[in-house]
């Protein structure tokens, strides 16, 4: 009796793993141009830009000290009505605002000024560390 040897395949088949990496390859092509990022726009200064020195920027100098409280322009204001306020005072001073924070602040209460500035319409945001006296 002549017996039949079965010869083992003992190769990986890598077939079906190609087909599931082009597939998603597919789909990052197809997607990545319409994920919109939107995000904080800077504007770097280059060396060689001067402003007149006899011009005065109308910034709005919006102030967080160390137990997250705010003040625009000196002037104390309630966390909720920030947004309004900024919204106010920026028909004044168009150039922006200017966050000055102290050291001590929490990052939470720095991002809460962003985003009041954000939502009052001030596309001009800088911010600062406030000097601890």
């Amino acid at each position: 009796m002549k017996t039949s040897r079965v010869q083992v395949f003992s190769d990986i088949n890598i077939t079906p793993l190609t087909d599931i990496f082009l597939v998603l390859l597919i789909i990052m092509m197809v997607v990545a141009p319409m994920l919109n990022y939107s995000g904080i726009k800077l504007a770097v200064p280059t060396v060689g830009q001067e402003k007149s020195i006899t011009e005065q920027p109308k910034t709005i100098t919006l102030t967080v000290n160390e137990s997250g409280e705010y003040a625009l322009d000196g002037k104390s204001v309630d966390p909720l009505m920030l947004s309004m306020q900024l919204r106010k005072l920026k028909q004044e001073k168009p150039d922006g605002v200017m966050i000055e924070a102290h050291p001590q602040s929490t990052h939470d209460a720095l991002t809460r000024a962003m985003d009041a500035a954000q939502l009052a319409g001030i596309t001009k945001v800088s911010v600062s560390l406030a000097q601890s006296h």
